[in-house]
């Protein structure tokens, strides 16, 4: 049957309506946290990815065989909701070439939910009823539904090295009250229960919203993933300019923090901390909590999306823009960085409008090359070139911080040291306060993830390093110091 013809979409669902009371009352029954009925059974296998835990130190993640694992995420909201499964496998090669190990998505979008082949989500739009079919599938399409994509989705991934983070449901649909606690609870453990065996899942819980509205809800949620998912981590992501940390450092079931650092411009920020697109600033916030826990932005300015977000007329953020929230926000601290793209998060396609949300013209098929998205990769093998998790921030290092873009972030291990410049600025380099005798200095490029000798000095009083290019926006190199 073909699995793109919307004619049958109403009846499959008619049918799928009447095999979800079986669903909801096996949800709502005795069973342990360990058994699942026959609906809720899972044709997807763990194909042995290691399952992601904090560090001892509690400031990064590890595998569970304790390999350093640094979080490059990419922003594909609505990948359940738009690509088939051609679609997806190629976007997931395409990531997985690329080195991205992370892919943040809505599992729900909006309660009216479907996929590609028009499988809803939900009975009657109710988070509490997860529509399910006996089954699993693709050639027959009454017993293939909404969930088993999601399975696809989260098994080719595991395949290819890659994560998948969740938002459970969207923060709009819980902000508009159609969300109760019970109706979370349900959902969560439907959610915990289906997936806590593969190993590649990550809890984003919230979705783009304040974490003192409706909290109840998303405590709700969060317990009862924890309480019935013990072995993945979960995390809040939170509205605009905002962390969850500002809400939840207490919470049980918190296991790193995430902020949002935004889409604005710094005159375009109206909240009253203002840090506009000084994003390393939440990682500071976040570092000095007493409670320890990674941190990491997971939605800063994307490549392609108006600066302040709604208004192309103001411009539209660039790959050097990009490149500049990871490399602050990863050098202040954070435990990674999740990357995104206008036309990529929202997955636009040739069957969508020619503008699409937020101005955007590109598909996303072309989007997943733009240099941005390339670039991501070389801070990735950048930080895994040195040892990782003895990594800390250190600005005592910089003998001329600057603000706003002349800021210099500087981080640090036993026997290394990297520096950025976002604007090409000479750096001046606390060198006494290096451990050892000499310091072999080069630059990497950001843009070409090449390095460039610059030469050998005496670990001593103050040295000054200028980059090669004039001073401005997006010359943008790291100084290397390599210590002996």
């Amino acid at each position: 049957m073909d699995k793109n013809n919307n004619s049958t979409t109403s009846m499959k669902n008619t049918i799928k309506l009447g095999m979800a009371v079986l669903s909801i009352a096996s949800l709502l029954g005795c069973q342990s946290s360990r058994e699942k009925s026959s609906i809720e059974q899972v044709a997807v296998k763990s194909t042995g990815l290691p399952l992601l835990e904090v560090s001892d130190n509690k400031r990064y993640f590890v595998t569970e065989d304790k390999e350093p694992f640094f979080w490059l995420g990419d922003t594909g909201w609505l990948l359940l909701r738009k690509l088939d499964r051609e679609e997806t496998l190629a976007y997931l090669d395409d990531r997985q070439d690329k080195g991205y190990n992370i892919i943040q998505v809505m599992t729900l979008h909006s309660l009216d939910m479907s996929n590609a082949y028009g499988d809803s989500a939900l009975v009657n739009q109710n988070v509490g009823a997860p529509l399910l079919t006996e089954g699993h599938d693709f050639s027959d399409s009454e017993a293939y539904d909404f969930w088993d994509h999601v399975d696809f989705v989260i098994q080719s991934a595991q395949e290819r090295g890659i994560y998948i983070a969740m938002v459970p449901v969207w923060g709009t649909n819980v902000k508009d009250g159609k969300v109760s606690v019970d109706q979370a609870t349900i959902y969560a453990k439907f959610l915990a229960d289906r997936y806590r065996d593969q190993p590649n899942v990550i809890w984003l819980n919230g979705g783009d919203t304040q974490g003192d509205e409706y909290t109840e809800v998303w405590n709700a949620i969060g317990e009862t993933l924890d309480q019935n998912d013990p072995n993945h981590l979960i995390t809040f992501h939170p509205f605009g300019r905002m962390q969850s940390s500002d809400w939840f450092t207490e919470a049980s079931w918190m296991d790193f923090h995430m902020f949002q650092s935004g889409h604005r411009r710094y005159d375009q920020d109206d909240t009253e901390r203002a840090y506009g697109e000084d994003n390393w600033r939440y990682v500071e916030d976040d570092y000095a909590e007493a409670r320890i826990m990674p941190t990491l932005d997971g939605e800063p300015s994307y490549e392609g999306i108006p600066k302040g977000l709604h208004d192309p007329k103001e411009g539209f953020w660039q790959a050097e823009d990009a490149r500049r929230y990871a490399y602050w926000a990863v050098f202040s601290g954070a435990a990674g960085h999740t990357y995104g793209h206008s036309a990529v998060m929202q997955m636009q396609g040739p069957e969508d409008d020619k503008v699409g949300a937020y101005g955007n013209t590109k598909l996303w098929t072309e989007a997943i090359n733009d240099p941005g998205a390339i670039q991501m990769t070389y801070l990735k093998n950048l930080m895994m070139e040195f040892p990782y998790l003895e990594r800390v921030p250190d600005q005592s290092l910089i003998a001329n911080q600057g603000e706003k873009h002349d800021h210099l972030a500087a981080t640090r291990g036993d026997d290394y040291a990297l520096i950025y410049t976002y604007t090409g600025r000479a750096i001046q380099v606390n060198m006494g306060l290096i451990k050892g005798e000499k310091v072999k200095a080069s630059w990497f490029d950001p843009r070409t993830g090449k390095k460039h000798p610059i030469g050998e000095f005496r670990a001593e009083g103050t040295e000054g390093f200028k980059p090669d290019g004039e001073v401005q926006d997006g010359n943008d190199w790291v100084l290397v110091l390599n210590y002996e």
